[in-house]
């Protein structure tokens, strides 16, 4: 019996280094997919390369909120944090797309080790402090989109900071018996920084007003109106400067229409892949609600917002899996504590704590299976998903919408998100077939490409022709005069054209097709590239 006790005393310490193997594992998992991208010169995610489009632009000193109405048609919806952080290594080392991905990544850690920090200064166990750090980089969402050249989850990065912050700071505050109007004016700054860097921070905003209510609402409305008031200026000043396209860009632009289907669906996968997370997270703002009342947790109050935000604006045209981000990041800090002040709360009563650390292993253990996701592209990784009674390989059919379907191919990869275009590797086929894209615009004629990538154009070093989804946007609120796109479709201007989503308002598509035919095919990362060249027959 002594033997049996003993072996069970050692029983959670083992699924605990278990728990701990799987994270750091899907750590590196995470690293060499970062890699592979830094080293992919073209768009891995449509709309990479407008970002970096942005960033020249402002590197220029020019703004990139335009009228779509005049040559080269362009505008960007995004505000502008991400692009300046990025622009001294676009000066430095040119036009390259691992600039954003660098600085996206580093976001990414940077808000692991917030999350990290959070949690571990309040329950002082190390291992779990870094699983739940490592949980956020190993949600199939932060994976898919962490190492893009996109700006949203720098914008989570500055939300996390700021809350952490926010949190020692009130305790800090609570503790001295006095305000310290200096260390909230930062994070105020990271506030502000957020969301100028994109406009989906206001919920943060929102909690983090809330929480300042809850606890002294005279200090919240202090502070509220000045915040408000620099927020609406800086705004008033960009499109003064812009001439007004400011708003057209970032307002109206984002307009757009709900879709149901795809609301439900983000939630329901959302909900699929996370759900130890959330239950846990759920279980701690209960309690948190129902013990301290209007002294809440920053974080339970950020978590609700973010959570009930994330679910009504995911199904709206555009949106997608990375809108659940803030979400995931607050969820692992609730999951977080309310893991440790369990293990705390049980440490005088050791058999209960011994089973406790089982159970929070095993949970942990749960959740990285849920999110389970890794390339199998050699024999000792097939292996690892053999023995975890894994696939071993993705059945997933080229995404066209400009050429007949295609038949399934085998990916060596795996991801419980499903049969995702995202967290792919992209390999040296890809990147071959980037460069025969090149080649053919290239020997296609001079002048700018009309195309739904940027990377064309810019390794050309041709003007970067519109920008389709943003496009798209303003099209359907009618702000847009297509007239002169038109025109020039209509006169083949443009050497060539190449879609991959068709994403152009319907009038473009049309005239595309009234005056260009397709000539070539080409297959990357998984989308099928359509080249069309113009009609000979129609030439003047």
């Amino acid at each position: 019996m002594k033997i049996v006790r003993q072996s069970l005393s050692f029983l959670p310490f083992i699924l605990i280094a278990l728990a701990l193997l799987a994270y750091v594992g899907y750590f590196v998992i995470y690293n060499y997919y970062a890699w592979s991208l830094f080293n992919f010169p073209f768009d891995y995610d449509q709309g990479e390369g407008f970002e970096l489009v942005d960033t020249i632009l402002f590197g220029q000193g020019e703004w990139p909120y335009r009228s779509n109405d005049s040559y080269p048609f362009y505008s960007s919806n995004y505000p502008p944090v991400f692009h300046l952080v990025i622009m001294p290594l676009v000066w430095i080392f040119g036009p390259q797309y691992w600039t954003g991905r660098v600085v996206s990544w580093v976001g990414t850690l940077i808000t692991a080790a917030a999350i990290s920090y959070g949690v571990q200064r309040e329950i002082k166990r190390w291992w779990l402090s870094l699983i739940v750090g490592l949980a956020y980089l190993a949600s199939n969402y932060i994976y898919h989109v962490g190492p893009l050249f996109r700006q949203h989850l720098f914008m989570v990065m500055l939300e996390t900071v700021a809350i952490v912050y926010l949190t020692v700071l009130t305790e800090r505050e609570e503790a001295r018996g006095f305000y310290s109007w200096p260390r909230l004016l930062v994070v105020m700054g990271l506030l502000l920084l957020a969301g100028y860097t994109k406009q989906l921070a206001y919920a943060t905003v929102i909690a983090t007003f809330g929480f300042l209510l809850l606890r002294d609402w005279k200090r919240a409305i202090k502070w509220a109106i000045p915040f408000g008031l620099v927020t609406g200026l800086i705004f008033l000043l960009i499109n003064v400067a812009t001439g007004g396209e400011w708003f057209v860009a970032t307002v109206i632009a984002n307009i757009n229409e709900f879709m149901p289907g795809q609301g439900r669906a983000l939630f329901t996968q959302w909900w699929t892949l996370h759900r130890v997370l959330i239950v846990i997270s759920l279980i701690y703002v209960v309690s948190d609600a129902a013990i301290n009342r209007t002294l809440m947790s920053a974080y339970s109050i950020w978590f609700v917002l973010t959570a009930v935000n994330a679910i009504v604006t995911a199904g709206k045209w555009g949106a997608g899996e990375s809108y659940y981000a803030t979400a995931i990041a607050a969820s692992c800090i609730l999951t977080g504590l309310a893991f440790g002040q369990l293990l705390n709360n049980t440490r005088p009563y050791k058999i209960i704590h011994t089973i406790s650390l089982a159970v929070v292993a095993l949970l942990l253990l749960n959740q990285a299976d849920r999110v389970f996701h890794m390339p199998t592209h050699t024999p000792e990784l097939r292996a690892i998903a053999r023995f975890l009674n894994k696939p071993q390989v993705s059945y997933i059919a080229p995404q066209t919408s400009c050429s007949p379907e295609r038949t399934y191919q085998i990916i060596p990869w795996v991801d419980s998100a499903g049969a995702t275009l995202l967290g792919r590797p992209p390999g040296k086929e890809d990147r071959q077939s980037g460069e025969n894209l090149v080649k053919i615009v290239e020997q296609s004629g001079e002048g700018a490409i009309f195309s739904e990538e940027a990377a064309f154009n810019l390794r050309l070093g041709r003007d970067v022709v519109t920008n389709p989804t943003q496009l798209l946007n303003i099209y359907k609120n009618e702000r847009v005069d297509l007239t002169e796109m038109l025109q020039m479709l209509e006169n083949k201007q443009f050497p060539a054209v190449i879609l991959r989503g068709q994403l152009y308002p319907e009038p473009v598509l049309q005239m595309i097709g009234q005056h260009y035919h397709h000539e070539h095919l080409v297959q990357m990362n998984g989308f099928v590239y359509c080249v069309l060249l113009p009609n000979e027959t129609t030439q003047p």
